[in-house]
């Protein structure tokens, strides 16, 4: 895990208002840690979690809020 790509990838996806729910997803499959419980997970959590797990640090574009 590369703790600088983690970081600034975080922070800029907060400082242009990516659904807080893709954040914590993209962090937790950045991670590779095991995924919240199913009843918990939404649309925009699962997005994240794959593409933190393939490594992706631009496919939160949809994700941002208006």
């Amino acid at each position: 895990m590369d703790k600088k790509t983690y970081y600034d990838t975080t922070v800029k996806m907060e400082s242009v208002g990516v659904d807080p729910a893709y954040v914590l997803g993209w962090q937790t499959g950045f991670m590779h840690s095991p995924k919240l419980e199913e009843q918990r997970v939404t649309e925009a959590y699962e997005a994240g979690y794959n593409d933190g797990r393939e490594g992706k640090t631009d496919g939160f574009s949809s994700w941002t809020k208006q």
